[in-house]
């Protein structure tokens, strides 16, 4: 994974499935990622284990997350996945092309990612209807 901070771009090697992707970073994001990277100084990888080196494993990543549900009080089920799923979710509601939300979380197809759209009623609510403008 590199961070192409000029671009504000995420760019994954081998992402899940082994694809490679290219993710939108925020410039909150990428301050946030440079202040860590002031403190922490990883040697090799931006997030590495406690052994110097080695890359921050998958199961360490989900036991961070298990703690901070904890500490916020989150009592639904959550999981990596989910936030994948959930960011994707998001992205759509903020009306960005389907097409491009596709590239984000690696689908060849983009019948996968239109599965969002079945879960995002947010966008549903503010259609105008054709139907509004009958003179009854």
């Amino acid at each position: 994974m590199n961070v192409d901070s000029n671009r504000k771009l995420l760019i994954i090697k081998d992402g899940k499935g082994k694809k490679g992707r290219v993710a939108p970073l925020s410039e909150k994001i990428i301050l946030l990622l440079r202040e860590y990277f002031r403190l922490y100084r990883p040697k090799e990888w931006l997030f590495e284990d406690q052994n110097a080196g080695e890359k921050y494993h998958e199961r360490s990543l989900a036991n961070v997350l298990k703690q901070a549900i904890s500490t916020a009080k989150i009592t639904k089920p959550v999981s990596l996945h989910w936030l994948r799923h959930s960011y994707a979710t998001h992205v759509l509601e903020n009306r960005t092309d389907l097409h491009y939300i596709r590239e984000i979380p690696g689908h060849k197809s983009s019948r996968t990612t239109e599965i969002y759209t079945h879960v995002s009623t947010k966008n549903l609510q503010n259609i105008k209807s054709p139907f509004d403008d009958l003179d009854i």
